[in-house]
């Protein structure tokens, strides 16, 4: 298919309230969406590597930047087949997967639209019921968050996920535990910590946690390693495995039971397939997040969890757990308990509200 014209928008949504994690405070999702044009077919995607670079080097601004000055140009006129042929024109640059991901995601919403037929029948996906789980960051009190929960749980959420860090820490999870004695809660770190707090994390071996998320520094692979050797909770990496290459080293050095795949984090879906395909391979686990994006970012993520590695309900959210309004139409929504239906249409069966993607659009670039 021949790429004929890149539409960049970065955006910026509201939420409903602040969003608190590790890695910072958030009052909007900072993302960058592209729309791919080319022999009559027009895609999208969208990747949130937020306002600053507190995630991972990337931040909004610089994503459309990279895009409309150098990633944009190399693909534009080109015929492109494959997500491989994409990846091959962008590894002399480093790193900006984030960049690499929005142009990757977008060639594959419209190969699967050229195909009519939805995203998750073209990786392969065989159902498009996905389950997913319950996310809460950091709150102003524990009592907050106990109702909080306390909806989920009622709801039939399968899974709660809580943001962990400093502050916020052994007694807001003990707290928890003793009102939820039998849900199953992970906690996700962001990278937080050092092997100097190993007491702490051990302490939450008594927590019966599905497993600690990114518990160590974002870049590091050797220090789980060892803290794997420490504790009985299971490790789960987000940031350490953010390439193919990375993910082969955290499988050969066992350092991880959990890898989270971010279509985004890793450089797009074509990369996301590889990691899911060796983790499942070596036997190590796979579950699906998310940077808080709209249901056109979500939709990727859909499909990748409708594949046979995914093994724990999702990071995946009806609109309204962040937004008041939903920029992708239609938007994401429950179809059941814990529950959230791929679309049936061809490609990823969503596309921007125009008065809404006018309205939160920051900058726009285009590439010709």
């Amino acid at each position: 298919m021949k790429i004929e014209h890149l539409d960049v928008y970065h955006v910026r949504m509201p939420l409903v309230y602040p969003f608190r994690t590790a890695c910072g405070n958030l009052d909007a999702t900072d993302a960058v969406l592209v729309r791919m044009r080319g022999q009559g077919l027009e895609s999208w995607s969208e990747v949130a590597p937020w306002e600053t670079p507190s995630y991972c080097h990337e931040y909004a601004a610089g994503t459309l930047a990279i895009i409309r000055d150098i990633f944009g140009p190399l693909l534009v006129g080109k015929d492109i087949t494959s997500g491989d042929q994409i990846q091959s024109l962008l590894t002399p640059f480093k790193g900006n997967q984030f960049a690499k991901a929005a142009l990757d995601l977008a060639w594959w919403d419209m190969y699967a639209r050229s195909r009519n037929e939805p995203l998750y029948k073209t990786i392969g996906g065989k159902s498009p019921q996905v389950w997913v789980g319950a996310d809460f960051g950091i709150m102003e009190t524990v009592e907050a968050l106990l109702k909080e929960i306390e909806g989920a749980v009622a709801s039939g959420f399968k899974r709660v996920k809580l943001k962990y860090r400093p502050g916020w820490e052994l007694d807001m999870i003990r707290a928890v535990r003793r009102h939820f004695p039998d849900t199953v809660f992970h906690v996700d770190c962001n990278s937080a910590y050092t092997l100097a707090d190993l007491p702490m994390l051990k302490a939450l071996d008594e927590f019966n946690l599905a497993m600690i998320e990114q518990p160590l520094s974002h870049d590091d692979l050797l220090e789980h390693i060892e803290l794997r050797k420490q504790i009985k909770t299971p490790i789960c990496l987000d940031e350490s495995v953010n390439s193919v290459q990375n993910c082969t080293k955290a499988l050969k050095y066992a350092a991880c039971s959990w890898i989270n795949i971010k279509c985004t984090r890793v450089g797009g879906l074509t990369n996301a397939l590889k990691i899911h395909d060796l983790c499942r391979q070596a036997g190590v686990r796979n579950w699906v997040g998310g940077m808080g994006e709209s249901g056109i970012g979500q939709a990727f993520a859909l499909a990748l969890s409708t594949l046979d590695n995914i093994n724990y309900p999702c990071d995946v959210f009806p609109y309204d757990r962040f937004y008041a309004q939903d920029l992708g139409s239609p938007p994401i929504v429950l179809s059941g308990p814990s529950q959230i239906t791929a679309s049936d249409a061809p490609g990823i069966g969503v596309a921007p509200d125009a008065t809404l993607l006018r309205r939160w659009t920051v900058a726009t670039a285009a590439v010709a």
